[in-house]
């Protein structure tokens, strides 16, 4: 436990890196993928309260987009219920075939995992009702044109929600250099088209901001 928690604190600013091969993750991915899903980061990563703010109910359609070995996957397919559907979406096979392994093993039958490439989330058009970034936007090649993706796989009155360290030093994640702050995603949002609805003050060492279509920035209060 200890192991896996110092990993967690060194690793999780990778979380999951935007590219096959080389692709920023550690060589050795079975350790990345046991700190990801150690119960450990559920301290200040908060995912019980996450999700539930994400208003999902029976039925929704989730996307997932960085999921890795499925912190949040899991938990996502539980709130949308056996009539909804969750898309897993990340570019590492490996973390994916993780993924699998525990889908299997809790008996999860309502999640597609979706092999994407970097630029390119490759979800179905129109599909989702949420689509969930966590600690995972600094790896898009282009966050704009990535963002407009993600736009298209929305369906009517969809939202993104990004949620990612702030630009200040903290007890985990990634280098500040690293990071992208809140103000320079919102400006990426709205040059891809998106604008603000909302920012839940859920986590001490992350801002969590709700998009939808539309335009425009606004200011955080």
């Amino acid at each position: 436990m200890i192991l896996h928690t110092l990993l967690a604190v060194l690793l999780l600013g990778a979380l999951p890196a935007r590219a096959g091969g080389g692709n920023g993750n550690p060589s050795d991915l079975g350790a990345y993928a046991s700190a990801l899903t150690d119960p450990a980061r559920d301290a200040w990563q908060k995912p019980d309260a996450v999700v539930s703010a994400l208003g999902l109910r029976e039925g929704s359609i989730a996307c997932d987009v960085g999921a890795g070995p499925g912190y949040f996957t899991l938990r996502l397919a539980r709130a949308v219920g056996a009539q909804g559907r969750v898309y897993a979406v990340d570019v590492e096979p490996a973390l994916l075939a993780a993924l699998r392994d525990r889908l299997e093993t809790a008996g999860v039958s309502n999640v597609t995992p979706v092999l994407s490439v970097p630029s390119d989330p490759l979800l179905p058009s129109g599909a989702c009702d949420v689509v969930l970034v966590v600690n995972t936007y600094h790896h898009f090649p282009d966050g704009p044109a990535y963002l407009r993706r993600l736009a298209g796989a929305l369906a009517p009155g969809g939202r993104i929600v990004n949620v990612d360290f702030e630009k200040r030093p903290t007890p985990v994640g990634p280098p500040v250099g690293h990071r992208v702050s809140r103000d320079a995603f919102v400006a990426d949002a709205a040059g891809a088209g998106l604008e603000v609805v909302s920012e839940p003050r859920l986590l001490e060492h992350q801002y969590v901001v709700v998009l939808r279509a539309g335009g425009g920035i606004i200011q955080r209060p």
